[in-house]
């Protein structure tokens, strides 16, 4: 029987699909969140990024006139598969959410959770 690790996560991963543009070299590239929490976010990418790398992205929530600038840093990252054109899973640690829209990006995590419309995952 295989062993349960204990869970280190602090946050609920809410499974939505949200557009991010992660700014990368003077280029921009548009991904779909796989998971978000308060802390961190998971996308795939057609580009390598390095773990430890800043980051700069542009994060779209429903109803929001404009974006929300988030700054983060990348914590691990793998390709998805050994061809050479596949995309990679990338995890990112949000390190800073741009003060003006602080409250509506924790307003609409906290409203994902108590509808509880997207799957949630521990």
């Amino acid at each position: 029987m295989k062993e349960k690790l204990p869970e280190r996560r602090r946050f609920i991963r809410l499974e939505v699909p949200l557009k991010v543009v992660v700014k990368n070299d003077n280029q921009a590239y548009d991904v779909i969140t796989k998971n978000i929490s308060p802390i961190g976010l998971r996308f795939e990418i057609g580009i390598e990024l390095m773990d430890r790398q800043d980051l700069e992205m542009d994060l779209f929530i429903p109803d929001l006139d404009a974006p929300i600038l988030i700054k983060g840093i990348v914590v691990w990252h793998k390709k998805m598969s050994l061809e050479d054109d596949a995309p990679y899973d990338v995890g990112v640690e949000i390190i800073k959410v741009e003060e003006e829209k602080k409250n509506d990006f924790l307003k609409y995590l906290c409203d994902l959770m108590y509808n509880l419309k997207p799957k949630i995952r521990m």
